[in-house]
């Protein structure tokens, strides 16, 4: 199906803005809970020793996912190269959410110890979502398909969002 008229297209602008809004809102507040009464160890290593394979395997994989994913959202669907650019796309985003569980807190102070924090959330979401918005093609189900592929996308922005706060790897590589 190459005609954009004739796809049914997934959530509405301003549904988008209020699921990002809050998104962003819990997320603020989940990351506060997880950070409350225990500091940031990580702040204390410095950008070069948390510069390790699996965060450079992130990065390699997150930054072009970004503007990839907002070329093939924009863009014609259901031709060819919507296809191939998808397949890219869905795969640096598996590969962007499997790496991001070797991230975080190494002090054990996530969720319940471990090194996880409520971010990772992005990550489960991002695995269940891009099979599921293959299927739901492979079915015939593009308004489905066309939701589960947001999803994913508004997180990985939201989530890029928060990797500039202080004390996390990129807020300290930009703003030192």
């Amino acid at each position: 199906m190459s005609d954009n008229s004739s796809i049914a297209k997934g959530y509405s602008v301003p549904g988008m803005i209020m699921i990002a809004g809050a998104t962003i809102l819990l997320t603020l507040l989940l990351m506060a809970l997880t950070n409350f009464g225990s500091g940031n160890a990580a702040a204390a290593a410095s950008v070069s020793d948390r510069l390790t394979l699996p965060v450079i395997l992130h990065l390699a994989t997150v930054i072009p996912a970004l503007p990839l994913g907002a070329y093939i959202l924009l863009r014609r669907k259901g031709d060819r190269l919507h296809k191939i650019l998808g397949r890219a796309w869905g795969g640096l985003m598996m590969t962007t959410a499997i790496t991001s569980f070797w991230l975080g807190r190494s002090d054990g102070s996530g969720l319940f110890g471990t090194h996880l924090g409520f971010i990772h959330i992005f990550a489960v979401v991002t695995l269940v979502s891009i099979p599921l918005g293959v299927w739901q093609a492979r079915i015939g189900n593009i308004k489905e398909h066309y939701r589960a592929m947001q999803g994913p996308y508004i997180g990985l922005i939201i989530a890029g969002i928060f990797s500039f706060i202080p004390d996390r790897i990129l807020g300290n590589l930009v703003f030192g």
